[in-house]
């Protein structure tokens, strides 16, 4: 989905290459994941000539958010605060990152 929320629409064969040094998925492979995606709902295709060009259906941000829920859901139960807990205690983080994250806690309690 990455691959082709930055560029699309492309052919499979594209994304097999733009994956190929990060993963080292044959084209067959890619081409199965493109092909669940499609049936999932979150990628579209037209067909030209003998050729499928792939793009997304769903934004990223939707994805993100959806994927992000069901992550929650499943490790802690849909709670928020174990997440946050567990996630910093494992990290370490810059007091200008520990700034942002006391802004965004700010900002969320003013709404």
């Amino acid at each position: 989905m990455q691959v082709l929320w930055k560029k699309n629409p492309l052919l499979a064969n594209e994304v097999a290459d733009v994956l190929r040094p990060t993963t080292q998925w044959n084209h067959r492979t890619v081409k199965t994941l493109i092909s669940r995606l499609v049936k999932k709902g979150a990628l579209t295709y037209e067909k030209t000539d003998n050729r499928y060009l792939y793009r997304p259906i769903i934004e990223e941000k939707t994805c993100v958010h959806a994927e992000t829920r069901s992550f929650m859901d499943r490790f802690y139960g849909g709670a928020l605060k174990p997440m946050l807990a567990a996630f910093l205690e494992d990290q370490k983080l810059s007091k200008q990152e520990i700034e942002e994250l006391k802004a965004l806690l700010e900002k969320r309690k003013e709404r």
